[in-house]
């Protein structure tokens, strides 16, 4: 698990550096920072939170779990809706399909979440994937390193809300510095 935060961090920290001539020129990157921590703490102050992943990873779960905190710097929480089966992990490398829907946390007010989008109720919508732990493959680190997180403790056929600040969410968005909650549902390939 250390090997995958360094991973993590390593991308994360190319991502950063990579965006930094790219903040608006009325607010500096900082500033988006602050407002990005902002409305994600808006949105947990209504939620309960575990600062710390089970140590047998054994997650309360439901639509009234509580929100994990899955780093030291509160960059993803997770919901634990569906744990999926444990004897189910995947595996490095194993094609791995999702369904999401995904809510800006600008949005978020009076406890009510703003529009979703994403292809969870549209099947029309292109195929989401990654290959497991492959963060080297455009496909795979397309949709940040948060995406992948919930399979390192819970079987593919889990489903899990995860807030998730820009830096760790989809990598053509990261310079828009926009927190999101993601509803994601996990598939293995059939072939």
């Amino acid at each position: 698990m250390k090997q995958c935060n360094k991973i993590f961090k390593f991308v994360v920290l190319l991502i950063v550096i990579n965006m930094l001539g790219s903040c608006d020129e009325g607010e500096s990157y900082a500033d988006l920072l602050k407002d990005e921590t902002f409305a994600v703490n808006k949105f947990l102050a209504d939620q309960r939170i575990v600062n710390k992943i089970p140590s047998d990873s054994v997650f309360e779960y439901g639509v009234d779990a509580p929100y994990y905190k899955m780093d030291e710097d509160g960059n993803i929480y997770m919901q634990v809706i569906k744990p999926g089966n444990k004897e189910n992990k995947a595996q490095k490398e194993q094609l791995i399909f999702f369904r999401f829907t995904r809510y800006d946390l600008y949005g978020y007010a009076d406890g009510v979440l703003p529009e979703g989008f994403g292809n969870a109720n549209d099947f029309d919508y292109k195929n989401t994937e990654f290959r497991f732990g492959n963060y080297t493959l455009p496909s795979s680190s397309q949709w940040g390193t948060a995406i992948q997180l919930p399979l390192y403790y819970l079987g593919i056929d889990c489903e899990v809300n995860m807030v998730v600040k820009s830096q760790y969410g989809y990598t053509n968005e990261i310079s828009n510095v926009i927190p999101y909650l993601y509803n994601v549902r996990y598939f293995k390939s059939q072939i």
